[in-house]
């Protein structure tokens, strides 16, 4: 009975040392997969510096792999993310996502009230009589979206504003088709004053 005991236990600490080495294995090749692939755009935690190209940072997980998936696809179009999305594996992209979305994003400070209010006016209530359609019914009034929608508070003002002109020139086709309703009945400054509100949220 000790014998078959010890031998259970001997049994367990192999698994655990295999489990272990698995996962440090894993997160060895995401982590170069992050330092070649990913860092230079997006920045090693996701925290983008430049305002074209998206933070990663705090995104939904799910919502993060359905991209990377319709990149991969093609179904999204982008040459470079297509590029980069080559050769990467289905669990590749779940752990990227999963990475991504633990990291700590980190908004921009605001200053202009007025454009703020604007902003917040419209993300929050729309304008049901031009059939704009309050931004927060989708993505919640903390614009932390949902499982399959972006979370938006504190990403890029200069990346939603060209994101929502993508949705208004049809020229980003994946997501919601609601996008493209909404977006062509907003003004320009009305897409400026969304995205710098949701830019300084939290």
């Amino acid at each position: 009975m000790r014998l078959a005991l010890k031998w259970m236990m001997a049994l367990l600490a192999v698994a655990a040392t295999c489990s272990a080495a698995s996962a440090t294995t894993s997160s060895k090749r995401i982590n170069d997969i992050v330092n070649t692939r990913c860092s230079t755009c997006h920045g090693p935690t996701g925290q983008s510096s430049n305002a074209e190209f998206p933070k990663l940072a705090g995104q939904n997980a799910d919502y993060l792999i359905r991209q990377m998936f319709n990149f991969k696809s093609r179904a999204r179009k982008s040459n470079e993310m297509e590029k980069e999305m080559a050769g990467l594996s289905g669990n590749d992209i779940e752990e990227l996502a999963s990475y991504f979305s633990l990291q700590q994003l980190v908004p921009v400070p605001r200053q202009d009230k007025a454009l703020i209010e604007a902003g917040r006016s419209l993300y929050m209530a729309g304008d049901p009589e031009r059939g704009i359609s309050a931004c927060a019914v989708c993505h919640g009034p903390k614009a932390r979206g949902g499982k399959l929608l972006p979370r938006l508070a504190g990403q890029h003002a200069k990346y939603l504003e060209l994101q929502l002109r993508n949705f208004l020139e049809h020229s980003r086709t994946t997501d919601q088709m609601l996008m493209h309703s909404v977006a062509s009945k907003m003004t320009d400054d009305e897409i400026l004053a969304v995205s710098y509100f949701l830019s300084g949220l939290d």
